[in-house]
């Protein structure tokens, strides 16, 4: 999809970037938010936060205003946010627009809808680029519910290094197209990337974001990176970040829940499933 093509030798490397881009432009749309991404040759794995009151809370030109950005909506969306042309429309008319903009809300904060667009819009341009039709994904994309927040640090985590385990990159600062290296290079300047779900920590006094501290996280996922260039398995990061010993990770083997995460867990991720399933595989 992304990488280089052994048979041509050309190299399509240029549509990562087209993915985080898109990835980028949907965030500014969908009441969803990204707390970790990485663009990889062939596939790309998504933690993805979805703020359903957020889109609840939107009036019905907000909707549509976000809806229009992406399609073109009806004849009689069109005319609601033409000021000139909303005075003229009649009451069974605008009932008819309300109920079209709640099929839109709900649409806009559906991780299918999200997935939907990220990966149409991905699949029209590699076509165009090939002079080519037909179905370009292998098939849908997969999820897993992350259940508490021992499961949201463990798969952050594991989307986060994803470019090392491949072997593809030595660093999390030096990962390309992953949120780890945005929120690194943001972090240099005291800020947090504005597309991504920024870490307030767990006392963040009102502020909406991810309960860890972006300081901690960073630490754990650089001394867990550091592991992983070692090549040490089994290991258990006892006392690297607030964030294991507050979730409970520290009680369990950090090494398999960061790396293994895909092939342990199918429909979804918490620490009380995560040690069950992890002692069952040490005893199996």
């Amino acid at each position: 999809m992304c990488g280089d093509d052994h048979y041509t030798g050309k190299s399509y490397e240029h549509r990562r970037q087209w993915v985080e881009d898109r990835l980028i432009a949907l965030t500014n749309v969908f009441s969803i938010d990204v707390c970790a991404y990485a663009v990889m040759s062939n596939h790309t794995h998504l933690v993805l936060h979805v703020d359903r009151n957020e889109a609840l809370s939107w009036t019905t030109e907000e909707v549509l205003r976000r809806w229009h950005s992406l399609h073109k909506g009806t004849v009689l969306t069109q005319q609601y946010m033409q000021p000139t042309q909303r005075a003229s429309l009649t009451e069974a008319q605008i009932t008819t627009i309300i109920s079209t903009a709640n099929v839109y809300r709900q649409r806009l904060y559906d991780i299918s809808w999200f997935m939907r667009l990220l990966n149409e819009f991905i699949a029209r341009e590699a076509n165009k680029e090939d002079e080519c039709t037909g179905r370009f994904w292998e098939g849908r994309f997969k999820s897993q519910a992350l259940l508490d927040e021992a499961a949201l640090a463990a798969c952050m985590a594991y989307v986060d290094l994803n470019p090392l385990r491949a072997g593809i990159s030595k660093a999390p600062e030096k990962s390309e197209f992953t949120s780890i290296k945005h929120r690194i290079e943001a972090a240099q300047f005291g800020l947090q990337p504005a597309f991504l779900k920024p870490l307030v920590g767990s006392s963040s006094h009102g502020l909406k974001g991810l309960p860890f501290n972006l300081a901690d996280y960073l630490t754990l996922v650089d001394e867990t990176a550091r592991q992983i260039s070692a090549g040490k398995s089994g290991y258990v990061l006892h006392n690297v970040s607030p964030i294991l010993q507050r979730t409970g990770l520290s009680q369990t083997n950090w090494n398999s829940m960061v790396v293994g995460i895909e092939a342990i867990f199918s429909n979804s991720i918490g620490l009380s499933i995560a040690q069950r399933k992890l002692a069952l595989s040490k005893t199996g």
